[in-house]
């Protein structure tokens, strides 16, 4: 029996759940999603309550093969053959669950936890350990309420260490987490800002973490965060490091740069000691140090400290979505292999539906702790699962392990160069290519290979934000509001079939485009949810009907226009949307229009109207409210005689993105959320964390220039530097989106962490940016916008508003997608 393997029975007695048991199931995985379903025999749902309630989701795992339920309340539906577990609080069950597993186990545990670099130190961590050690940890960034229960039953009779990172938001969460993980040894990392909003102060916050280590042998953190809170400290030993204060045990007396990497001297038992890191941000020298004091700690002399933290390599943590060669999307993982994470990658390949053909590049797995029997079977059987139509599998234990794989084309190599010299022969075209692997096969080479090629300036979409923004719309919704997503203009210039899978798979009800052709090009890569197209043409009605594209009408042409076609074509009950004007006066049917509107409606055979809509001209401005409040009663008014006349009820929507938050009474049966997706929200304020910007553009320095005071830079000489300085030239232009008007020093960019103007005209590929008396050398990053500088800056800067800003960027500017 595996050992987190338990019969059903075993599990109600552990969580104290009542229900009856139909059958008796052996269980090794747990769920909370039931679009993940690997293996459906041996998993138990847990139906969670958060944004979304778990249990509308029961019929759904239940259809995909899953018997076993932990719920808050027995189902509805009647499901045969199927057991529920009915516990008061489902998170709490799951938390239980993994608490009982880890209490199994007697392997040595690291809990760390902080504002920042949890992440970071935990991979650090296993990079600089794992070959002494059969280490199990969190997949990924999994630190939340639901992740450490998650990574925590993992836990596996080879596993001699764990290290577990704990992330918190709020008072009273941080004594459940440490029930799961109880650590023997704690790493406290940076504390700064993240996550403040949730707590009344910063000490509420820090004496939350350190609830972490309440039962802790021994304490690692820095001697100077802590100064305030000795007398909150936990009753353990503790082993501090510090940069100023001698009384540190690790105290860092001396830091010097030495080509490219950040050279350490510090005392340590009373003994001068070094170490050299490979990284030169002051973030990573942080990680790093607390890494040095953790390995200490444990038992590694300080000369294998050194020798091992000078081969520290960086951390990703996210999936990069690129397009590659010959039509094909390349999902970049390339840098860490597991069977845990593999599982998350794959989920994320299953999103993509721009290609049917689903590749998979994978590396040996090191450091499973299971047998390379079962750990490959395992593997085997989770793409067979996933339905992987290519595999291609690189190293020693896959090329002995190759029977296993069920796939329909297979591929094996003995190592990277191998696969590199025979890519040609695999004839990559239209799919879908996941590259996941260990860092010492290198593949990012394959992922160079097979990426297309673009020039540096890249517009980065935090796939994660957005599905956070997306669940911070649905927070403020009523009970049943539908949600349409507006992925016009190229999502808004963040691209369109990438957002649509992530918002298709997260199930939001609608898309919405502006033309035609915006709803061909979703449902070629793969959409299948309905698409309202806001700006149909008569010319391409046989296209829309093609594609089952839904057309908004919104004058008495255009309805005439349809009912032509539709009587032409046969066609009868065709969904359309009705848009009325309430003051925008951009598109729609007037007030003293819809009587008129109404009679062509009655008894009309050709179409079946699904919803009726307008727009708010200014939800978002308060200057403004009674034309708002105007805005409400006339569309209350038109929609009242529609459905009259239609018989039935209709989908009724009117408010945007501000207006979901400033105007709930206007939500009706759904709202069309559209720049608020993409972090920007005239109505939410910059300094509101809840919402994220999605979206960095990034480019890179070309060259740097000295230039005399009075010397004149770019076309018609209208750059000027007063005094003797220096400039950085960057490769971004108007032709990339970075309009002129932020040219003469309107516009700012960020280099290393500092702000600078532009200097003279934009031009068509390159700016100029003055850099005198910062250091910048040749191909630094260069950041447009972020999270810190934020689009709404720039839209100030030149008088504009976001939007233009973000669909103005070229699609000559390479899009990357993350995905954490």
């Amino acid at each position: 029996m595996l050992s987190n393997q338990y019969n059903i029975t075993t599990i109600q007695q552990i969580i104290n759940a009542s229900g009856t048991i139909a059958h008796e199931n052996s269980i090794s995985i747990l769920l909370t999603d039931s679009r993940r379903i690997n293996n459906p025999a041996e998993s138990l749902f847990f139906a969670l309550s958060g944004r979304r309630n778990g249990h509308e989701f029961v019929a759904e795992a239940y259809a995909a093969g899953i018997r076993n339920f932990v719920v808050k309340q027995g189902p509805e539906l009647k499901l045969p053959d199927a057991n529920f577990l009915i516990v008061p609080d489902v998170l709490a069950a799951l938390q239980t669950l993994a608490a009982y597993h880890r209490s199994k186990f007697n392997l040595q545990v690291i809990g760390i936890t902080g504002s920042n670099g949890k992440t970071i130190v935990k991979e650090w961590l296993y990079q600089l350990m794992v070959a002494d050690k059969n280490i199990v940890r969190n997949p990924k960034s999994y630190n939340s309420q639901i992740g450490v229960p998650l990574s925590v039953w993992q836990i596996n009779d080879g596993n001699d260490l764990g290290i577990f990172e704990a992330g918190i938001s709020m008072p009273g969460e941080m004594d459940k987490l440490e029930a799961v993980i109880r650590p023997e040894i704690g790493v406290l990392t940076h504390l700064g800002s993240a996550h403040d909003e949730g707590f009344v102060n910063r000490k509420e916050k820090v004496l939350e973490k350190l609830k972490l280590f309440k039962n802790c042998r021994l304490l690692v953190h820095n001697y100077d965060q802590l100064l305030d809170y000795k007398k909150f400290m936990p009753a353990c030993d503790c082993f501090t490091w510090s940069r100023k204060f001698k009384q540190a045990d690790l105290y860092v007396f001396s830091e010097t740069v030495i080509s490219k990497n950040y050279y350490l001297r510090a005392k340590y038992k009373g003994q001068e000691i070094e170490c050299l890191i490979p990284f030169l941000d002051q973030a990573s020298v942080e990680n790093a140090i607390v890494c040095w004091a953790t390995m200490l700690v444990m038992g590694y002399s300080p000369k294998e400290a050194d020798k091992r933290l000078e081969r520290l390599t960086p951390v990703s943590m996210r999936l990069e979505l690129k397009t590659g060669i010959n039509d094909c999307s390349v999902i970049d993982d390339s840098y860490n292999s597991d069977i845990q994470s593999l599982e998350i990658a794959l989920s994320f390949l299953s999103q993509q539906n721009q290609h049917q053909k689903k590749t998979l590049v994978l590396s040996d797995i090191f450091q499973s702790g299971l047998k390379e029997d079962v750990l490959y079977q395992q593997v085997a059987d989770l793409i067979k699962t996933k339905k992987i139509d290519k595999f291609i599998g690189v190293g020693d234990a896959l090329m002995s392990h190759q029977q296993f794989f069920d796939v329909q084309e297979k591929f094996f190599y003995v190592d990277t160069n191998t696969l590199l010299q025979n890519l040609n022969t695999l004839n990559f075209k239209d799919e879908t290519i996941l590259i996941k692997g260990s860092r010492s096969f290198e593949f990012e080479r394959i992922s160079r290979a097979l990426t297309q090629k673009t020039h540096e300036t890249v517009m980065e979409i935090n796939l994660n934000a957005l599905l956070n923004n997306l669940n911070f719309y649905r927070s403020k919704l009523n009970p049943g509001v539908k949600v349409m997503a507006m992925v016009k203009a190229f999502s808004y210039g963040s691209g369109t079939f990438e957002l649509a899978n992530m918002l298709q798979y997260n199930k939001v009800d609608y898309l919405a485009v502006a033309y035609i052709d915006e709803g061909v090009s979703l449902r070629q890569t793969g959409i299948e949810l309905p698409i309202i197209v806001l700006n149909a043409e008569a010319s391409a009605f046989d296209t829309l009907v093609k594609y089952k594209l839904e057309p908004v009408i919104y004058s008495f042409n255009m309805f005439d226009e349809f009912i032509k076609y539709a009587q032409h074509r046969n066609i009868s009950n065709y969904s359309i949307h009705l848009k009325i004007d309430t003051g925008m006066h951009r598109l729609g049917f007037e007030g003293h229009e819809t009587e008129m509107l109404c009679d062509l409606l009655e008894h009309n055979k050709y179409i079946r109207v699904l919803s009726v809509f307008s727009h708010l001209a200014a939800s978002e401005a308060e200057q403004h409210d009674s034309f708002t409040l105007k805005q409400i009663k006339r569309f209350e008014k038109a929609t009242k005689q529609i459905e009259k006349t239609l018989g039935y009820k209709v989908i009724k929507h009117l408010s945007n993105t501000s207006g979901i938050t400033r105007w709930p009474n206007a939500q009706y049966d759904m709202v069309r959320l559209g720049i608020g997706l993409y972090g920007i929200d005239a109505a939410v304020p910059a300094s509101n964390r809840a919402l994220q910007p999605i979206a960095s553009l990034k480019t890179s320095v070309a060259q740097v220039k000295k230039i005399l005071g009075g010397d004149t830079i770019s076309y018609g000489r209208s750059g000027v530097l007063k005094k003797d300085g220096k400039i950085a030239t960057v490769r971004i232009g108007y032709a990339d989106g970075y309009l002129r008007a932020f040219g003469n020093g309107v516009g700012k960019m960020m280099i290393n962490g500092i702000l600078v103007p532009t200097v003279g005209n934009i031009t068509m590929d390159m700016c100029m940016l003055d850099v005198s008396g910062v250091e910048v050398n040749e191909g630094d990053e260069v950041i447009v916008f972020n999270d810190k500088v934020r689009i709404e800056e720039l839209a100030t800067q030149i008088g504009t508003i976001p939007y233009e800003i973000l669909t103005n960027i070229s699609q000559r500017v390479k899009r990357v997608y993350f995905y954490e």
